[in-house]
């Protein structure tokens, strides 16, 4: 009897067991560990010397064309942050195509990197060696629950070369000749794996912003992905860390399931620091998302800084390697562009097609395929070019000045048509403004005597048919409203990228017109609006609905686009 009782212990013990395992592998979730402390369905892990791990997580690109999509044009950037944080758009890009291939998609790290993850790659020495933090020295002696505390704190206080120096190790070691199971999980393009790298500012921005997850939502353009008073949990900084970071995954992560990538410590990203990230002087590394050492008012999306990764110390009269002891890093794994040569010619082949459709949408598109623009630009540029060609050749004088001649008049003519494009603009974005507000004055009307009809239609049945007729008529007004709002919005945008010159231009011309009391109204509105737009290179179309609202008076239709 006791032996049949030992058998079913043991029979129910595998079952549970079992399904355990089934459950586990059906979430896909892997086990809790010391670098991967906050497990979730869809963590990719690569393993590391010690049999640990590191954790990447996908981020998701709309479209799986190459070149570009409307969808992965992104603002980057906050107008209320400080000079190196403009509002600018740029696209942003993938590395790899999903399992579907009808995305695109790179791999950014989970955590940041740990003290132990970079000794685990190199070693005790070389860490001692590479780290300028002293009380490193004291890690070969820890033991227990101590020692994995400290193993789990972001590494920092290291050089930028020391940081290059431990990618590269880690890749030579992946990707060591006769072992294939390093690289089993390896994300691969067009069947080549990848490669560990530090993410790009924009891989950076746009995942620390919620990536198309909050694109979708209509949240990505925020200057922070969660409530500011929510803070706390989510971010480690001065106020609640006071300059000492801590083990990765005590706070919130945000939508992706990436933790820390504000505070705790700052992160070095790929590539030179440009003041506007795209453009400006090359100066040292650029460092994101602030750390324990930035007060919780500066924390924000767009924070970012150079880090003088090469400086020069005044005192001793030399140049150093900077390290800092609230910088470090985190991951990502990309692929190279062109794997072999039919790559190449695909991509080459697609990038006609690109140019004749989405590229004319892409910020690049905007700014170099604008024949406006350029004329506008190129025009400036030969100023100097014929200053310095009559100073070296007098005797061209005659031929220069005549040239400089044709050159004045074309720009005149040039400056017209802005003038005029300009003026066409503002005039169709006040037509649509002027009916959009007729619209909603007018379901104002509709909604209360919707509200009658619906007492009336209770009270008798005959009324059902008046009522039916007002909500068709209500449907067919929120429609035209919609139709209009968004024809505003986009001659808005439109006049917003021309210079404040013309739009001043074209408000003044407007205004010397005979107006009735609602055009002008709508037109002080279209002025606004398109400043807002040319300043910040955003567009605000729920603000913009309520500034309806409140100059007409309108809370009636609903307030979708």
């Amino acid at each position: 009897m006791q032996n049949k009782k030992f058998l079913y212990s043991v029979f129910f013990y595998l079952v549970a067991f079992l399904s355990l395992q089934l459950f586990q592998a059906e979430a896909k979730v892997p086990p809790k560990s010391l670098y991967n402390p906050r497990p979730m369905e869809g963590d990719l892990e690569l393993p590391l010397p010690d049999g640990s791990v590191m954790v990447f997580r996908e981020v998701k690109i709309p479209g799986k064309s190459f070149w570009g999509d409307q969808r992965r044009v992104v603002q980057l950037g906050d107008a209320s942050g400080g000079a190196f944080e403009g509002l600018q758009r740029l696209q942003v890009s993938g590395s790899f195509l999903d399992k579907n291939g009808q995305n695109w998609v790179y791999y950014m790290g989970k955590y940041e990197v740990t003290k132990g993850q970079v000794i685990s790659v190199v070693g005790m020495d070389s860490f001692l060696r590479m780290s300028k933090d002293k009380n490193d020295r004291k890690i070969p002696s820890l033991k227990g629950a101590v020692l994995e505390k400290e193993l789990a704190k972001p590494v920092a206080f290291v050089s930028y070369r020391a940081i290059k120096d431990f990618i590269q190790a880690y890749n030579r070691w992946l990707f060591e000749p006769g072992h294939p199971e390093r690289i089993k999980r390896m994300p691969k393009y067009k069947g080549t794996p990848g490669f560990i790298r530090l993410p790009t500012e924009v891989e950076w921005e746009y995942a620390v912003r919620g990536g198309w997850d909050a694109k979708k939502k209509g949240v990505f353009d925020r200057s922070l992905p969660f409530p500011r008073r929510k803070l706390d949990k989510y971010v480690w900084h001065l106020k609640n860390a006071k300059h000492k970071a801590r083990p990765i995954g005590l706070r919130k992560p945000n939508c992706l399931g990436l933790f820390d990538m504000l505070g705790n410590v700052q992160e070095i990203v790929d590539g030179r620091f440009l003041p506007e990230i795209w453009q400006g002087k090359p100066g040292g590394v650029p460092v994101r998302g602030g750390s324990v050492s930035t007060p919780p008012k500066r924390i924000r999306s767009a924070l970012r800084s150079e880090f003088d990764a090469i400086a020069w110390d005044r005192e001793k009269k030399v140049m150093i390697e900077r390290a800092s002891f609230n910088t470090g890093f985190r991951l990502a794994i990309g692929s190279n562009v062109v794997t072999d040569p039919s790559v190449k010619e695909e991509l080459v082949s697609e990038y006609q097609a690109y140019l004749k459709t989405v590229r004319k949408d892409t910020p690049v598109g905007r700014s170099l395929d604008n024949l406006v623009a350029q004329a506008d630009t190129q025009l400036t540029i030969v100023n100097p070019i014929m200053a310095r060609l009559a100073k070296e050749h007098p005797d061209l004088a005659g031929d220069l000045k005549a040239i400089q001649h044709y050159l004045d008049q074309a720009r005149k003519r040039l400056d017209d048509a802005q003038r005029q494009s300009a003026r066409s603009l503002a005039q169709d974005a006040a037509r649509n403004g002027v009916n959009y507000s007729i619209y909603q004055d007018k379901l104002v009307r509709l909604h209360k005597s919707l509200e009658l009809a619906k007492k009336l239609s209770d009270m008798s049945t005959r009324y059902q048919d008046q009522l039916k007729a007002i909500q068709k008529k209500i449907k067919e007004l929120e429609e035209g409203s919609r139709e209009q709002f968004n024809a505003y919005r986009e001659k808005i945008m439109l006049l917003g990228n021309y210079r404040t010159g013309y739009i001043d231009y074209a408000i003044k011309e407007l205004r010397g017109r005979k107006h009735s009391s609602r055009e002008d109204k709508v037109l002080t509105l279209v002025e606004r609006h398109a400043r807002q737009f040319n300043k910040e290179r955003r567009d605000y179309p729920q603000e913009w609905r309520r500034d309806f609202d409140k100059v007409f008076g309108a809370k009636g239709g609903k307030h979708d686009t």
